[in-house]
């Protein structure tokens, strides 16, 4: 039945679908899990309860969401075993240390104060409870390190020599742990957790505010997410400029792709919409804008830009599915930064909770993060391609052997049980979020004043609701 397919194009598919769906939970998490810790911060600080109660609120959300991404991801992990064994011998000695080293320090810190911080505030007090919220914030970050460095690793293979089984072994920790790329990519991944979080918060309240603009908890988590749209979403796309700068000098390649550049050119157009065929050698349709392609990407206007035509056909990267989802990636972002601007002017003006366009703009981009970050991730899997390893092992060499009647029924389970366990979690989630902010639900939050903290005074919660 299942003869006529090629395994290693449903291998591939299966890990693609898994860690699309994977991603999109520790993208979200590890800037909920900051976000939360803030908010707690915040409540020390003023001891306004309104800001334990959002944090009750969201706390929910993060531990649904932090379950999923967990089980999510434990599915991954055995594909590298069932489909990718090549690969997993021959990378083991490199990739097996790292992550088992996010495992130690990361997962463990996680898991071991997450049941503190969702269930213990009456139990071990303000202060120790904020250091629990603390280190599970802190166990994301340490959780994104080290899974960055790993694939950037896998970007960027350095540190490192063969044993005589052909294996990858490691020569220098250091240099393999801070490869060329995985500054840049750990950055621009953090701040995108960052704000697919501080998009779901403001849309949630946004979504609370059209419907009673004086709901203080809304206001809280609208005017937060705003400032985080503002600060971050600037410094997202500076970042990724320099990203696209180091991919440029480590894989020049996929810098064609996403441009859509078949020819080196001196003075190359900026391809803003294009249709690239791979077979002609050539972007159909394209609208350009002279030279502003070798500016951005050189920093000088007649900088030379290599064309795929450089690589052999068989090293080259698909080069249609990295150059959209590059643009939906960068569309997302300026659509942020738009965002934030508008709402920093409707901040100026006092009219930030009662500006009802901008807060449907909101409700509008509150899935937009989880949208770029998938579209960044297909873009640098994608691009990646022909290699596992880049440069050095390729993905046909990697896959375990095995026939398509072994990965096609695998494949449909996964797609039917995930759509099944994840759907219904998603829903659970928007559930959750249906109710407003400010409408607590949980039993941390009641006793606050037995916990020793002293509710601020009227002052103190007045000023978000002009718009501070």
């Amino acid at each position: 039945m299942f003869d006529h397919l090629d395994p290693i194009l449903l291998a591939r598919i299966q890990f693609a679908f898994t860690v699309s769906a994977h991603i999109i939970f520790p993208s979200f998490t590890i800037g909920l899990a900051s976000y939360l810790a803030v908010l707690e911060a915040l409540w020390l600080r003023t001891g306004d309860e309104t800001y334990m109660t959002i944090f009750d609120y969201w706390k929910k959300i993060f531990a649904v969401a932090f379950g999923m991404g967990v089980v999510s991801g434990i599915v991954m992990s055995y594909q590298f075993g069932t489909n990718w064994s090549v690969f997993s011998d021959k990378t083991g000695p490199i990739l097996g240390p790292l992550m088992g080293y996010e495992v130690l320090s990361a997962f463990f810190l996680e898991a071991g104060f997450l049941g503190v911080m969702l269930f213990g505030l009456n139990r071990v007090g303000p202060k120790l409870h904020f250091f629990a919220t603390m280190m599970v914030a802190i166990g994301t970050l340490f959780s994104a390190f080290w899974i960055l460095s790993a694939n950037s690793w896998m970007q960027t293979p350095v540190g490192f020599a063969f044993n005589e089984h052909g294996q990858f072994i490691p020569d220098d920790w250091w240099e393999i742990v801070f490869n060329p790329s995985f500054p840049y990519r750990f950055v621009h991944m953090t701040m995108a957790a960052y704000l697919t979080t501080a998009f779901v918060v403001g849309g949630v309240g946004a979504w609370h505010l059209l419907r009673d603009r004086h709901d203080r908890g809304a206001q809280i988590s609208f005017s937060m997410a705003m400032w985080m749209a503002l600060i971050v979403a600037p410094l997202q796309v500076f970042a990724g400029d320099l990203h696209g700068l180091n991919t440029l000098e480590h894989q020049p390649q996929k810098i064609a792709a996403m441009e859509g550049h078949y020819e080196t050119r001196k003075g190359a157009p900026l391809i803003l919409f294009g249709l690239p065929d791979d077979d002609a050698e050539t972007t159909r349709y394209a609208i350009e804008i002279p030279k502003l392609g070798s500016m951005i990407l050189t920093h000088d206007w007649d900088g030379e830009v290599l064309g795929l035509k450089e690589w052999r056909k068989e090293d080259r990267p698909p080069a249609a599915i990295i150059f959209w989802s590059f643009r939906i990636m960068v569309a997302v972002g300026m659509a942020m930064v738009a965002i934030g601007l508008w709402s920093s002017v409707m901040r100026f003006r006092g009219k930030l909770f009662e500006a009802s366009w901008l807060q449907r703009a909101a409700v509008a981009m509150a899935p937009s993060g989880f949208l770029a970050v998938l579209a960044g991730w297909v873009t640098t899997e994608v691009g990646r391609q022909p290699w596992t390893v880049y440069g050095i092992l390729r993905t046909a060499d990697s896959a375990s052997p095995m026939a398509a009647a072994a990965v096609a029924p695998s494949l449909i389970a996964f797609v039917l049980v995930y759509f099944v366990v994840f759907g219904s979690g998603t829903f659970y989630i928007l559930r959750l979020m249906a109710k407003s902010p400010g409408a607590g639900g949980g039993e941390d939050i009641g006793p606050t004043r037995a916990a020793g903290i002293t509710p601020a005074p009227a002052v103190l919660s007045t000023r978000t609701e002009t718009g501070g």
